[in-house]
């Protein structure tokens, strides 16, 4: 490690805009896979359905059970402009408002706001005839607090309503399709909360899952409800400055005692995806056992980072200059993570979200 391991500047690669995936490969376990070997090995070609074959028995896969729910909202303002309000957290029951008419119901929520004219508080988004919106607060960067008020049970409305928050690097002219709605949502997805996908997982199937569980390979969820943060782009040059987003973490005393045990015996934790280590790491204490904890994360996790719970790491392809970057840097080393970047470039892998893959053998 030295110090160009903390200026922004040293995690830039260079990536052809006709690498970043637009769609999802045909088959979830289809993709392709870059394996990274801990040590000084080679990398390895292969596909995401060869993932067994990294496994041995006794090894725990611990995955993020967020499921991603429709928080594009398209509508109109109450003066007839085009209005999107793309939620930044599932609405909380405990922020229920008071509902003006019967049968209906209200809910506090933040959102981002984007129109041709700014919106101003006290003005009516219509986003159908059983959702609408009404502005309590603007606030910087295009934020805004709104009480949403719709007709029924408010996952029903989203569902009819919303859409499925693409990352904006997805710049189909389509938009959402119905591909996207089973897609970008993983297949163990179970706990609603996020607004964008843990996307190492969309790669897994169920018959991929059933392969490691035949081979010995045990399976143990988190939530970690990824939030729009995650696109947040870092501005300061020094990185350790840049300040993460909080999200809602749940280490069950389960899935603890699972890695905790699993460790114990010899096995390897194979962690799904990078909000999988934030969640793992989150919950573990100096000696490296992993405990309960539910509540807000902001763990941040860069360079000179010391890992206690995760051992090997499967994961996609991520943007320039971000927290991502900085994660599975931390994990092998920044010019290791950049040489692969460049292979895989090179071999013409796909990027980001409904991209390829990534397993970083560290522990072998």
């Amino acid at each position: 490690m030295n110090n160009d391991d903390f200026l922004l500047n040293s995690y830039e690669y260079h990536l052809p805009p006709e690498l970043i995936a637009q769609h999802p490969a045909p088959q979830r376990d289809s993709s392709r896979l870059l394996v990274l070997p801990g040590r000084d090995g080679a990398l390895a070609d292969r596909m995401f359905g060869d993932l067994p074959d990294l496994f041995r028995p006794g090894d725990l896969l611990v995955c993020n059970n967020t499921r991603v729910f429709p928080a594009r909202l398209l509508g109109r303002k109450e003066t007839g402009g085009r209005v999107e309000l793309l939620l930044l957290d599932y609405p909380r029951p405990d922020t229920a408002l008071p509902a003006a008419d019967s049968g209906w119901s209200a809910v506090a929520a933040v959102g981002l706001l984007k129109s041709s004219k700014r919106c101003r508080i006290g003005m009516t988004l219509h986003f159908g005839d059983d959702l609408s919106g009404k502005v309590t607060a603007l606030e910087e960067g295009g934020r805004a607090q709104v009480a949403l008020h719709y007709c029924g049970e408010l996952d029903d409305c989203l569902a009819r309503r919303g859409q499925m928050p693409l990352p904006p690097y997805i710049t189909r002219e389509a938009g959402e399709s119905a591909e996207d709605r089973r897609r970008y949502q993983t297949v163990y997805a179970s706990r609603t909360g996020a607004v964008a996908a843990p996307t190492a997982g969309l790669h897994f199937s169920e018959g991929l899952l059933g392969r490691l569980r035949e081979s010995g390979v045990g399976m143990a969820q988190v939530t970690l409800h990824v939030g729009y943060g995650t696109f947040a782009p870092v501005r300061s040059v020094d990185i350790r400055e840049h300040a993460i987003h909080a999200e809602y973490l749940e280490v069950s005393g389960e899935t603890a005692a699972l890695v905790n045990a699993t460790r114990a015996a010899g096995g390897r934790i194979w962690a799904v995806g990078t909000t999988t280590v934030r969640a793992l790491e989150a919950a573990a204490d100096p000696a490296g056992v992993v405990r309960t904890r539910s509540g807000p994360c902001d763990l941040y996790i860069y360079p000179g980072h010391v890992f206690r719970a995760v051992d090997n790491l499967i994961t996609n392809f991520h943007l320039p200059g971000s927290s991502l970057l900085f994660l599975v840097s931390a994990l092998v080393g920044r010019e290791r993570i950049l040489a692969a970047y460049a292979h895989a470039v090179a071999q013409r892998y796909r990027f980001f979200s409904y991209g390829d893959a990534m397993a970083m053998v560290i522990r072998e």
